[in-house]
């Protein structure tokens, strides 16, 4: 408990200053998440203006298991030996405990499939774990299970692509059409200053480049989606989907970078409609990844089929066109 000795002192800055254990983005995160109260009122805004003599409590959660714990959660395997393990992930799992998931997540998974051996290969709280796919992208991703697979891997991701063999393909249903059959999006990223849940295109940002190309164009003037395949030239978070709203062709159903198409859906044909609301999750998906397998050179590409929902978009998609055509 605080008590506030002075009036326009910021609600963070307060907080921080009274727990030295706790760093600011800690303090700012506790705070988003509900976790303070001003005379006995919540409030989640970490720039909030006290005055003097409110009485700040600030309820901290226990501290999280810092060594994730096997869970029987069933894995799609695509390839497995001593080295590594290939799966196909679905959508809306998460890949490694953090705040707000600390259970429930490929992590687990694997620790639970693979056994303790698995545990501290690159680190003790994402353990096998040499790259990462948002919680809604399914798709392909490869761990290692040894830790010479996880410096080997991890240098390919790191390289990505650029000298050697690693290879990342994915499919994107995106709104409208596409002025050229391909094409490449190079633009910085970095955290959204507005937002701390979103990236956004930043002058100051990392350097992020996404090529793609046209698959397939689908629907009429008015509302149409294109299927992209995108390639990676470098691993930002949310890059696809960034890039693709940057060149005004965001994913369909991104909640986070195409909120303003939600009405949009509303106006397309029923069937259609209905398979971008059964989504709920952006419109993305790892199709192909590829790599030079760690112990014996051998360049590998593995493949994850469109999961059913966005096979269930498509073929709505398809066949509108076909009604359409006939």
């Amino acid at each position: 408990m605080v008590a506030a000795d002075r009036a326009g002192g910021r609600l963070d800055a307060t907080l921080a200053g009274a727990h030295a254990a706790l760093s600011r983005n800690r303090i700012k995160e506790l705070i988003l998440a509900g976790a303070v109260a001003i005379d006995g009122r919540t409030v989640s805004e970490p720039k909030y203006r006290l005055r003097a003599g409110e009485t700040i409590v600030l309820l901290a959660p226990p501290p999280e298991d810092p060594d994730p714990q096997p869970e029987d959660i069933p894995l799609d395997i695509l390839y497995e030996d001593e080295h590594l393990i290939v799966v196909d992930k679905p959508a809306g799992m998460v890949v490694h405990p953090a705040p707000g998931s600390p259970g429930g997540t490929l992590v687990n998974a694997l620790i639970h499939h693979c056994g303790e051996s698995l545990r501290g290969i690159g680190g003790v709280r994402r353990p096998g774990i040499v790259h990462r796919l948002d919680k809604d992208t399914s798709g392909v991703m490869v761990a290692a299970k040894t830790e010479q697979a996880h410096r080997h891997l991890a240098g390919q991701f790191a390289d990505h692509g650029r000298t050697g063999p690693l290879h990342r393909a994915y499919i994107a249903f995106v709104w409208g059409s596409t002025g050229s059959a391909a094409g490449t999006v190079e633009a910085p990223l970095g955290r959204d200053p507005g937002n701390r849940l979103r990236q956004a295109v930043l002058r100051q940002g990392r350097e992020a480049i996404t090529h793609y190309a046209v698959e397939a164009r689908f629907g009429e003037q008015g509302w149409d989606v294109t299927r992209l395949q995108c390639r990676l030239e470098t691993g930002r978070t949310h890059q696809i989907r960034v890039h693709m709203a940057h060149i005004g062709h965001p994913l369909v159903a991104d909640a986070t970078y195409a909120s303003g198409y939600a009405t949009k859906i509303n106006k397309l044909p029923a069937p259609v409609a209905g398979a971008i609301r059964a989504l709920g999750r952006q419109a993305l998906h790892a199709a192909e990844l590829g790599f030079e397998h760690p112990a014996t050179g051998e360049e590998l590409l593995f493949e994850a089929a469109l999961p059913a929902d966005l096979a269930a978009l498509q073929q709505a998609l398809e066949a509108y066109d076909r009604a359409k055509g006939g």
